[in-house]
C-alpha cells in the first residue's frame, strides 16, 4: 500500500513540476514578447486563426471568434499596461516556483499522512490475523 501511495505522489509531483516549468517558460516568453513589441504580431496572427476543419464539427465557429476577440482584447490591454507593469512581470517566474514549492510541500505532507494512516491501520489488522492463525494452529 505504501508503495502505491508514493508512486501516486511521484506521478503527481512530476505533473506538478511539468506544469510549473511550462508556466514559468510561458511567462518568460510573454514578458519577452511584450517588451520587444512582438506581441502585436502575435495578436494579429491569433485574430486571423481559422477554425481547423477537424475541429469545426465539435466547436461552433462563432464561439471560437468570441474567444479570439476576448483574447485579443485582453492582450491589447496587457500591451497597454506593459510599460507600467514591467517591473512586476519580472516576479512572475519566481512566484511560479514559490507556489510550486508550497504545492510540493503540501503534496509530500499529504503523501506522508496517507502513508502513516496506511501503516497505522494496517498493523492491527495483521496482528489480529496472526493471532487467529496461531489459535487455529494449536499454539496455546
Amino acid at each position: 500500500m505504501s508503495t502505491l501511495v508514493w508512486i501516486v505522489v511521484a506521478v503527481l509531483a512530476a505533473i506538478w513540476t511539468g506544469m510549473a516549468a511550462l508556466l514559468s517558460q510561458l511567462a518568460e516568453w510573454l514578458v519577452a514578447a511584450l517588451s520587444s513589441g512582438q506581441a502585436g504580431d502575435v495578436l494579429a496572427k491569433a485574430g486571423q486563426w481559422p477554425v481547423p476543419a477537424w475541429l469545426a464539427p465539435w466547436v461552433d465557429p462563432g464561439w471560437v471568434e468570441t474567444i479570439q476577440a476576448s483574447v485579443l482584447a485582453g492582450m491589447e490591454w496587457l500591451v497597454g499596461v506593459m510599460p507600467a507593469a514591467s517591473s512586476l512581470l519580472g516576479w512572475i517566474s519566481p512566484l511560479v516556483w514559490v507556489v510550486w514549492g508550497v504545492g510540493m510541500a503540501l503534496l509530500l505532507v499529504i503523501g506522508g499522512g496517507v502513508h502513516w494512516l496506511g501503516r497505522h491501520f494496517q498493523a492491527p489488522a495483521l496482528s489480529s490475523v496472526s493471532s487467529a492463525a496461531e489459535s487455529l494452529g494449536g499454539r496455546r
